[in-house]
């Protein structure tokens, strides 16, 4: 990545009519939460992980259900503050040009820097709420995890008595159709869009840059690593997602912070 090539992107982010953008987890490791499939993720240290990650197994043993319920208790979501890449999408927000913001993430960290949710799809859940694997009852997560610290190893559902599992979609889940319609009517109706933080190889949402080019748009890849897009994107952008999007969006009208 070089200066120039920043330059050159700043510049059609300034002469976009509607940016679309779709984060993973790349943007949120400024912020102290690990992603799955880098050098350092979660799943690439621990393979094992990403095998009980599949409802089947959630589902099926009680065991992996108390795992997981532990684990939620120290997620480093509930810590986690928004970066200055999640801060720049909000003042690209200010802007006025950003069409949609599909975040395969689950932390919640783009509303907390100040994304308006109406404009967040969040295609793969959120860690925030729990929801009854029979009922489809949700409620915020905290209430679960009070719960689980006083005592409860697997809180049932209080409605129904069914499965609780975190808001979130894990292996073997099907999507919300209206997620995956909402990112591809997005794709196809920007002119730029920022592919940030995702190795783009998990579909359905891996489709939305091609969607995109093949509608017109362009399409930039900013990653730390190598994406399944890179051969075909307008531009590939190499560094720290948190030094790099705020230097996009800073070549347009400046944005005063509250």
């Amino acid at each position: 990545m070089t200066s120039s090539s920043v330059d050159e992107v700043a510049q059609w982010v300034d002469e976009a009519r509607a940016v679309a953008v779709l984060t993973g987890a790349g943007i949120s490791t400024d912020s102290g939460i690990p992603d799955f499939r880098g050098p350092n993720g979660v799943w690439t240290k621990n393979p094992k992980a990403e095998r009980m990650a599949h409802i089947t197994h959630y589902m099926d043993n009680p065991e992996v259900r108390q795992r997981s319920w532990q684990q939620r208790l120290d997620h480093p979501a509930w810590k986690a503050q928004p970066n200055a890449g999640h801060r720049a999408l909000v003042d690209l927000e200010r802007r006025g040009t950003l069409h949609t913001l599909i975040t395969q993430n689950v932390d919640g960290m783009h509303q907390a820097a100040g994304s308006d949710p109406a404009l967040v799809v969040e295609v793969h859940g959120t860690v925030h709420e729990v929801m009854c694997m029979s009922c489809d009852d949700r409620a915020p997560m905290e209430r679960a995890l009070a719960r689980v610290r006083a005592g409860e190893a697997d809180p049932p559902c209080r409605s129904c008595g069914g499965i609780l599992k975190s808001a979130t979609v894990s292996f073997g889940q099907s999507l919300d159709p209206r997620d995956i319609e909402r990112a591809e009517r997005a794709a196809l109706e920007c002119d730029l869009l920022l592919c940030v933080g995702s190795t783009l190889t998990v579909f359905p949402v891996a489709e939305v840059p091609h969607i995109a080019s093949a509608a017109g748009a362009r399409v930039v890849v900013i990653n730390a690593e190598p994406t399944a897009f890179d051969d075909q994107a307008d531009a590939v952008l190499r560094g720290q997602i948190a030094d790099i999007l705020p230097r996009l969006v800073a070549g347009g009208e400046p944005v005063e912070r509250a």
